[in-house]
């Protein structure tokens, strides 16, 4: 007796052009879902479901994976995550830069960057344990991957950050970090651009990054240097990865400042040399302009500054540093002093290394947006529709289906998230249904918190939690704990192909 199939479902979606994440041809096809998981996919015309979707002259892909954010405090404090869902974004990857919650008890305003994350010390959490169960006890509208931050170990282990950490303080960072890790954090990032973290040796930072080794995590990074030194800086990378046996980020690679316009192919040739011994990932944002702590050193790199929040001044968000310090009647050095604390946006990339780093086969999308901000970044809320409108569509850098696999299945491989940035029986029904002729970023430079166009449903968890420009008030998000995943290890002989 043969047996009948199942052939009903919470969800269909019909006649949806359908864009696998994995980069081939896309093709009509109907999508069934039952729970959170993908059922059926095909020709499903004797399905039925309790909502259906029509999307003839549309585009179904997986949900996008944004691997560099700061939302670790957002997931808590803005859970319905409007900047992210709006994006087609499913799934962040927390705690970049050596910036992250948890752990840290703190009596006192942490140094920046720190500062970025939180308004009270009371919002960090003491272990990465109780940070996760937050997340699991008042979900968001999207998942979370989470690493831990080497600065906020520093700042917990240390109490002078102007020097190497001692055997004693490398001991207990690293304690924190296995506890870290076992909770289930994915690996370790690091910022050691950044004065908390600035004065750490390389043998500092390998000492913890094999605890990642050890556990089967990942190490992404904010370099020690994006600009003059971006060679030995990357160099210190590898041998990082290298020395502790652990698949490397880098993250929001750039050339930073006029006199290093250009060298995006010096670096993308040495990162593609280093990928035939060991496995290296990278991602980019789709912007001439970044975006952190209001400082000296990116203003010295920087054709223009624009401060995007001031503790001192909040008439000063969103307006010009010259035209501030001209007010005050200061220099610009002195106006960073005195705005503190404050963050910046800085224009200080060359339009072309931007498109070479975004067209590299490798290279996965990352917002770096500082949800938190007063006058954000537009990349906050625009970078995956203007990698699929601008990139894609109008500039024609690379089809479609390519700028797709950057933002699914390229970075779930590298963050080992089983079973999704796919579309394909049997994963997770994390899904972006957009339209791709007008699918565009809205939130520009001047008017930085504006949700795109085109995007039209987005679905987490087989649970719609955007739709005709707005949130459902749905949150199946999860956080995705690192014993969960399939997190790449370390294997020379497949290094080549790691990111493929």
């Amino acid at each position: 007796m043969t047996e009948l199939k199942d052939t009903r479902a919470d969800l269909l979606i019909r006649a949806a052009r359908l864009i696998d994440g994995l980069g081939g041809g896309s093709a009509t096809a109907d999508v069934a879902v039952r729970g959170e998981r993908i059922v059926a996919l095909g020709d499903l015309s004797g399905w039925r479901a309790g909502v259906e979707i029509d999307a003839r002259g549309k585009a179904l892909a997986p949900g996008f994976i944004d691997v560099h954010t700061h939302d670790d405090r957002m997931l808590l404090a803005d859970p319905l995550a409007a900047c992210k869902v709006s994006q087609g974004v499913t799934t962040v990857i927390t705690g970049n830069c050596g910036i992250s919650l948890a752990p840290l008890a703190i009596d006192r305003r942490p140094p920046a960057p720190l500062d970025l994350i939180v308004e009270t010390p009371a919002q960090f959490h003491a272990t990465f344990a109780s940070y996760l169960d937050a997340l699991d006890a008042a979900p968001a509208a999207l998942n979370a991957a989470c690493l831990v931050g080497h600065t906020t170990l520093r700042v917990g282990a240390m109490s002078d950050l102007g020097r190497p950490a001692n055997a004693d303080e490398i001991a207990r960072m690293r304690a924190a970090l296995e506890a870290a890790l076992e909770a289930g954090a994915i690996g370790l990032s690091t910022g050691l651009y950044y004065p908390p973290a600035n004065a750490a040796s390389t043998d500092e930072v390998i000492a913890l990054v094999k605890a990642v080794h050890a556990a089967g995590g990942v190490h992404a990074t904010h370099m020690r240097d994006e600009s003059d030194d971006v060679l030995e800086s990357l160099e210190e990378t590898f041998a990082i990865g290298r020395a502790a046996r652990v698949p490397v980020v880098i993250s929001h690679h750039k050339c930073a400042g006029h006199t290093n316009h250009g060298r995006s192919r010096e670096t993308l040739a040495a990162i593609e040399a280093a990928r035939e011994r060991q496995p290296v990932g990278l991602d980019v944002y789709p912007y001439v302009a970044g975006s952190t702590m209001l400082h000296v050193l990116p203003w010295s790199r920087a054709s223009r500054t624009v401060v995007a929040w001031s503790g001192a001044r909040a008439d000063a968000a969103g307006r010009d540093l010259d035209e501030i310090a001209a007010e005050m009647n200061c220099t610009a050095e002195e106006a960073i002093e005195r705005l503190q604390p404050a963050t910046g946006i800085y224009f200080m990339m060359d339009e072309g290394d931007v498109r070479n780093i975004l067209a590299n086969p490798h290279a996965m999308i990352g917002s770096d947006g500082l949800p938190h901000d007063v006058h954000p970044h537009p990349r906050l809320w625009g970078t995956f529709p203007r990698v699929l409108g601008h990139y894609a569509r109008e500039l024609g850098l690379f089809s479609l289906e390519e700028a797709v696999r950057k933002m699914t299945s390229l970075p779930a491989r590298q963050f080992g998230l089983a079973d999704r940035g796919v579309v394909r029986e049997g994963a997770y029904a994390d899904l972006v249904l957009f339209d791709p002729e007008t699918v565009i970023d809205r939130a520009s430079f001047e008017r930085p918190i504006a949700p795109a166009a085109g995007i039209e449903t987005v679905i987490v968890n087989g649970r719609v939690v955007w739709r005709d420009g707005a949130s459902t008030g749905e949150r199946p998000g999860r956080a995705l704990r690192r014993q969960q995943l399939d997190l790449p290890r370390y294997d020379a002989a497949a290094a080549p192909t790691m990111n493929a």
